[in-house]
């Protein structure tokens, strides 16, 4: 490998560190159900918020309000997922890294 390279290699290596500190700083909301129950989650993945409407808390049935959960949770993962994946790609002209899809 040549030193062009390694530099070139260097400077991506700075900017993917960069984009993975700022995709903790980044939120993505996912709401289900009619806005029932959203979840917001950061680019790392970390729930930040958890919003349900009263109006769905049935203590007749948990296994609706569960479901919701579910279904905004695995919703958030998948929106962040991709924000990561659209800031890596600025990076590596698409390829596909480990880890992020």
């Amino acid at each position: 490998m040549n030193f062009g390279m390694m530099k070139q290699l260097q400077q991506m290596q700075a900017k993917m560190a960069k984009i993975q500190t700022e995709l903790g700083l980044e939120t993505v909301e996912a709401s289900v159900g009619g806005g029932a129950v959203t979840i917001t989650i950061t680019g790392h993945m970390k729930v930040q918020t958890v919003k349900i409407a009263p109006e769905v808390v049935d203590p007749a049935d948990v296994g609706m309000l569960e479901d919701l959960m579910v279904a905004a949770m695995n919703e958030a993962v998948e929106k962040a997922q991709k924000l990561g994946q659209e800031r890596m790609a600025s990076v590596t002209g698409g390829l596909k890294i480990p880890g992020l899809g």
